[in-house]
């Protein structure tokens, strides 16, 4: 249920009135709607249902928009000039449910050349979100440890301060954090991420791809989003998926070796973000890893 406070507010800030809205969603406390203005036009709102100390998704989604607007890359939606730290207001992407089936070159071609935008640095100028969560981008020169630190460590501790998991996971866990370096690449290239590409923030029509939304960005190893893409495995990928994507961006020959270890990141964001019922997931990634 969206407040009236809240689309007087909106009203407020772009100067029109608006004539049907609907709720797209509400989670993590953020609501998200689509409305139409007396000048026929159609937005995206994002905003938060209650009050919040801390970390703010909302502003932080619009310095990552605005980021990605600076280097041309035209997938994502676009900033109204009228949004603030409290209301992300956005160009609507019209788009349809039905995914392209098999692997889509538009959704390929968007992909690597997100991933071709390269960096010095693990990390980011802010901290990012995923899913609402604030995802930790503190720079580093070491991907081992910005992989251990900002990404595993960071949500396998959320989770259990919260609700701790069985010991016999968590002690799996442990032993891969401390062994990382035996499992994933030392150093590998840095590459521009999406940071939360799942088949819910990839937009299709007519099986071409529109647009991609709620990014949560940091420059890191990109085989990371192959392996959170492949964790899916939507229709969209087709079957030769990565020998399509090595064509262009070089994959390393012991990718799929490491993929449960990234993919493992992923498992435990659900856990905390959606549904405990993850956990058997995480449980056979650790098992995959041989862990």
């Amino acid at each position: 249920m969206v407040n009236n406070k809240s689309i007087r507010d909106i009203e407020e800030l772009i100067g029109k009135k608006i004539l049907q809205k609907k709720l797209l969603s509400d989670s993590f406390n953020i609501n998200c709607i689509k409305f139409s203005t007396n000048d026929n036009k159609i937005y995206i709102a994002k905003f938060y249902n209650r009050k919040i100390n801390g970390f703010n998704a909302i502003k932080s989604e619009i310095a990552n928009l605005k980021f990605l607007k600076k280097l041309k890359l035209n997938y994502f939606p676009k900033v109204n000039s009228n949004s603030n730290d409290h209301y992300l207001i956005m160009s609507y992407i019209d788009n349809e449910p039905l995914q392209a089936d098999g692997i889509s070159q538009s959704f390929l071609n968007a992909l690597t050349n997100i991933h071709k935008n390269k960096n010095n640095f693990y990390g980011f100028a802010f901290d990012t979100q995923h899913g609402g969560l604030k995802q930790q981008n503190k720079k580093s020169d070491n991907w081992i440890n910005f992989y251990a630190n900002y990404r595993l460590r960071y949500i396998y501790e959320i989770i259990n301060k919260f609700n701790k998991m069985d010991d016999s996971i968590n002690k799996r866990i442990e032993l891969l954090l401390k062994n990382l370096n035996n499992y994933i690449p030392r150093n590998p290239s840095s590459n521009l991420l999406h940071g939360d590409l799942w088949e819910g923030n990839i937009l299709f029509k007519n099986n071409h791809l529109v647009g991609l939304i709620d990014p949560g960005s940091f420059y890191g190893h990109n085989e990371l989003e192959l392996a959170y893409l492949r964790w899916f495995n939507p229709s969209f990928l087709g079957n030769n998926f990565l020998e399509r994507y090595n064509e262009i961006i070089e994959i390393d020959k012991k990718y799929l070796d490491y993929e449960p270890v990234y993919q493992l990141y992923y498992s435990l964001l659900n856990v905390y973000l959606w549904d405990r019922s993850y956990i058997h997931n995480v449980e056979k990634l650790l098992k995959k890893i041989k862990v």
